[in-house]
């Protein structure tokens, strides 16, 4: 195989459905990128190149929003998101499973689903804030926060899903667990306030050369490798990472390091998660689908409105941060896969069309917040 060709043709082809998307039909080339995925899922069922460059731009796509995110700060506010967290966790995974039992599931396929209703697309929702300029927006940081609740949750629910499929479980996996993410957040404060604080005044003697691209790309891609060796998501890994440098006086020209290699390899993330969506002419349990689709956009309204507010933000905020966290996806699609037949069809649908959904009902939130307290003033009034 030519590989030097298809990375081009592929490259040529993203660039080309992103012009579309801008110019043509104003939607955002990153449900483009997910259709083509799925249009060339009939000719490529996977496909290795696409797989690791996608990592490589989710990887430098947290790593530059944990720049965003100094350790003391991160710090300060889980202390004000736990209660929204264990919400989410409660209303995605156990009253969706509830939900998946009354239309006749089985309980362990109950909780299989809802484990895929349960998650925010942390790629999707990262790459829309900062399309959007919301990065620095009030409800953002609160978002931010579920998401990486909702990313230490992750390895504990596929944990627990092997184990009721058969394969195994026991108490002492979920203290593994718990041990790998105290580590790997340990280590990440230890290098943010001790490692990196000696050897800035070394990193800026190479700032403008070549090789500092290549050492912050490393930086990104080994601490996310790290948290996949240990188990864990590479997102939370990439996060940290940027949280390392996140303190730096040169942290912005870190991020403009690391600008350009993410917007390369970025949009093959979302082309190889279409990929992996597996469709067929017979929609399974419709009726469950529908109702599923409904209740997750109901269940991160109601998370992003209290559970905004339990953070300290406005009713209005909050709002707008439910109405923001609406799409599934990476994490849906690992769930996913635990299903078997007609379940795993049913999941796939239902992965499309949720990120379909919350992607549009994302761009729409800021006026739909305000169009919605404008109507609670008048009624006020």
């Amino acid at each position: 195989m030519n590989l030097t060709l298809v990375v081009g043709l592929f490259l040529l082809m993203l660039f080309l459905i992103g012009m579309i998307g801008i110019k043509l039909i104003k939607i955002p080339d990153i449900l483009l990128y997910i259709l083509l995925g799925l249009l060339l899922s009939i000719f490529i069922k996977e496909s290795k190149v696409i797989e690791m460059a996608g990592e490589i731009g989710l990887v430098l796509l947290f790593f530059i929003l944990g720049l965003k995110f100094p350790v003391n700060r991160l710090i300060s506010n889980s202390a004000k998101v736990w209660k929204g967290g264990l919400l989410d966790a409660v209303l995605g995974i156990f009253v969706t499973a509830v939900i998946s039992l009354l239309f006749g599931l089985d309980w362990v396929s109950s909780l299989i689903v809802g484990g895929i209703v349960y998650a925010t697309s942390s790629s999707i929702t990262a790459k829309l804030l900062e399309e959007k300029n919301r990065t620095d927006n009030k409800e953002s940081e609160f978002m931010l926060l579920i998401l990486i609740f909702e990313d230490l949750i992750a390895p504990i629910l596929v944990t627990v899903l092997i184990g009721l499929s058969g394969k195994g479980l026991s108490a002492t996996d979920f203290m593994i667990i718990l041990l790998k993410i105290a580590i790997l957040a340990g280590n990440a404060v230890f290098f943010a306030k001790v490692v990196f604080k000696r050897l800035e005044s070394g990193l800026k003697e190479i700032i403008n050369n070549d090789i500092f691209i290549v050492l912050i790309t490393g930086i990104a891609l080994t601490y996310g490798g790290i948290a996949m060796m240990l188990g864990l998501s590479e997102v939370i890994g990439a996060l940290l990472a940027g949280m390392m440098l996140s303190e730096l006086t040169i942290k912005e020209k870190v991020e403009r390091a690391a600008l350009p290699v993410r917007n390369i390899f970025l949009p093959f993330f979302f082309l190889n998660f279409g990929l992996h969506i597996e469709l067929t002419s017979d929609i399974p349990y419709l009726g469950l689908l529908v109702v599923l689709v409904l209740w997750s956009l109901i269940h991160k309204l109601i998370v992003g409105y209290v559970g905004g507010q339990w953070y300290g933000l406005s009713r209005s905020y909050s709002l707008k941060a439910g109405l923001s966290l609406t799409q599934r996806g990476e994490f849906s699609v690992i769930i996913a896969a635990l299903a078997t037949g007609e379940l795993k069809v049913f999941a796939s649908i239902y992965i499309l069309v949720i990120a379909f959904v919350g992607t549009i009902l994302f761009q729409l939130a800021p006026g739909l917040k305000k169009l919605i307290v404008q109507k609670v003033k008048e009624k006020k009034s």
